[in-house]
């Protein structure tokens, strides 16, 4: 130090402060290098403290690195609508340290959890993602580089939606395709034409879903419920099992409720029971279905993740919060009424779709799944839910049921 203090670069108020006439850079890869203008040179070791350093992560949301006229690497701030040739990440460089996991919890919201992250080499596949929680899911994927398939009943709805993530950001890439769980023959379709298009399936996010709708039947013989919110699901994964395989490592979430402690899927002989799943109009209660469907959403993540993990497909079911304010209650005036007096105390849909968001891009979960989570962390489902026997009887009777509906 007695050089540097002769020299007087040590008259800074920071160690890691630079002499006159140094600059800061950084590579196109996150290393930190020095230059030193009055010497016309290069070095890595900051020249106060010889220590070497490198950007901490990715780029913050809505920075782009692009290249100008003369070659030289700028960043852009699409946020703010400006260009710097600083590298905003040398604000947080760091030694080489192992960085931990970030805790998220209920109050995370899905942008928290993907600040900084590039997804540009990721295909997202998501049903129901025109609204609500699907919304935000795909707007966060999307503005992260993502390519984003919403995989929707109401094409036009979808392409509204696919339109206002790309007025957001016009470098998004959000396409909206048909697919309608309540009809095997759509959902099959729409894998054809999906598989048409011969990308790559990244994440495969089963988010729609209704709730307490009056009793109907689907064009193939199920109660609606049902059939939307698991067998559609189920059918729409069989069908994109090779893409998915082929794209691995690749994850599969499958939004489910903490609804499905309050219900019970067997008959007397312990086996899942289809006149429970997908009852008469007499036997039909709106919420039960709800219930009874969102425990089959865990039933069916489990055994996935069983059969599938071997080839580098990994699933994970969630819980998206309590009580928030969607377009999924439409069907029922008193719970639309109820939900619309809690609402100031409700979660964001940003804050709901962050455990999905979560359980398809953590580092920490990569090969691991068969498990639950509510508010980004892992919890205990029901026991049922829980049940190898039921979730094995369950993908088998679902097997059934899509090759052979009751009204063939």
């Amino acid at each position: 130090m007695s050089a540097l203090r002769y020299a007087g670069m040590d008259d800074t108020d920071s160690e890691d402060e630079l002499p006159p006439g140094w600059e800061e850079r950084s590579t196109k890869d996150g290393w930190v290098y020095y230059a030193n203008h009055e010497e016309m040179k290069t070095q890595w070791e900051h020249p106060k403290t010889g220590k070497k350093k490198r950007c901490a992560g990715d780029l913050p949301y809505g920075w782009e690195q692009e290249t100008d006229e003369k070659g030289q690497t700028i960043y852009v701030d699409h946020i703010n609508k400006r260009t710097t040739y600083f590298d905003p990440r040398q604000a947080f460089t760091v030694e080489d340290v192992v960085v931990k996991p970030k805790r998220y919890d209920g109050n995370t919201s899905a942008l928290e959890i993907l600040q900084g992250r590039d997804l540009s080499d990721r295909v997202v596949l998501i049903t129901g993602g025109n609204s609500g929680i699907g919304f935000e899911t795909a707007r966060s994927f999307a503005l992260h580089g993502a390519r984003v398939i919403l995989a929707c009943r109401n094409l036009s709805r979808a392409s509204k939606a696919a339109n206002l993530i790309q007025q957001e950001w016009h470098k998004a890439r959000v396409e909206a395709m048909m697919c309608n769980l309540a009809s095997l023959r759509s959902v099959r379709e729409f894998a054809e034409s999906f598989k048409a298009k011969e990308l790559p399936l990244h994440i495969l996010v089963c988010n729609a879903a209704v709730c307490t709708p009056p009793w109907n039947l689907t064009e193939d013989g199920f109660e609606s419920t049902f059939q939307i919110c698991h067998l559609g699901h189920f059918l729409l994964v069989q069908c994109l099992q090779d893409v998915l395989r082929r794209s691995a490592p690749a994850r599969v979430v499958v939004v489910s409720s903490e609804s499905h402690r309050f219900t019970n899927l067997l008959d007397s002989c312990g086996k899942v029971d289809l006149a429970l799943l997908s009852p008469p109009k007499e036997e039909y209660w709106s919420m039960l279905a709800y219930n009874r469907a969102k425990l089959c959403n865990i039933l069916f993540s489990n055994e996935l993740h069983r059969r599938l993990s071997p080839h580098g497909v990994t699933s994970n079911a969630v819980h998206p919060g309590n009580m928030m304010y969607t377009s999924i209650h439409r069907s029922w005036w008193l719970m639309t009424f109820l939900f619309t007096l809690a609402r100031p105390f409700t979660k964001s849909m940003q804050q709901g779709s962050a455990t999905t968001v979560y359980c398809a891009v953590a580092p920490e979960l990569e090969g691991s799944g068969g498990m639950y989570f509510n508010n980004c962390f892992r919890c205990q489902p029901s026991i049922q839910a829980e049940d190898p026997s039921s979730a094995a009887n369950l993908w088998e009777l679902s097997e059934r049921l899509y090759l052979q509906p009751p009204c063939l």
